[in-house]
């Protein structure tokens, strides 16, 4: 499996190796240690979701509070989407940056979102399914968004495709909305979490 470190940091892309024969193709969609590998520390599955999404629904940008916050780990087994990781840990070298990628069920990449940072997905293609492996259950309390479309953001959403928001989303607030809220996470506590999450003598993924 390739791994590829994004311009976001704790972030990563996976691309499987695919085996095809006439019968089909097999692959290895997720390995908990090529993730420690990186991240420093395994994946604990708390749950799993999936989403099913026609062309041009915009989910997010989603996100929850850390501690512990949810880290993912998204990949795309039906039609196409395209993906964005926003920072939006307060203190970070790359607050209010993006990476976006193509999630597709062509190349079948993984994408690892750590805890703290905003997440969301515009459907390319309808019938567009997304699971996710999440570390803690989701709770509604704890859980927070961001407007998808604040220009501030400046999403490479494509300009061919009218999006289709739920009303939670469309009524989120922006960027610097949610930080004069005081409902963004701090890079600090993020780093101190995630060094937390790394056995005891692991140096693995330190930054």
């Amino acid at each position: 499996m390739e791994v590829t470190e994004l311009p976001i940091a704790d972030t990563w892309l996976f691309t499987p190796r695919k085996h095809s024969d006439p019968r089909g193709t097999f692959l290895e969609w997720f390995r908990t240690d090529t993730l420690e590998s990186v991240a420093g520390h395994r994946l604990e599955l708390a749950q799993a979701n999936a989403s099913v999404s026609r062309a041009g629904t915009l989910r997010g940008v989603h996100y929850a509070q850390v501690p512990p916050s949810q880290a993912k780990y998204v990949t795309c087994v039906s039609g196409r989407v395209l993906d964005c990781v926003v920072d939006i840990r307060l203190g970070s070298p790359t607050f209010g940056a993006h990476a976006a990628v193509i999630l597709d069920d062509v190349d079948r990449r993984g994408l690892y979102i750590a805890e703290g940072l905003g997440h969301a997905f515009m459907a390319l293609t309808d019938n567009a399914v997304i699971t996710y492996l999440c570390s803690a259950p989701y709770t509604p309390a704890r859980e927070y968004g961001i407007n998808p479309l604040d220009p501030d953001l400046d999403l490479p959403w494509p300009p061919d495709i009218t999006p289709l928001l739920s009303e939670k989303d469309v009524a989120a607030p922006s960027l610097s909305q949610a930080a004069a809220a005081g409902i963004l996470p701090d890079y600090a506590d993020c780093r101190a979490f995630y060094e937390s999450l790394r056995p005891l003598g692991s140096g693995i993924g330190r930054g």
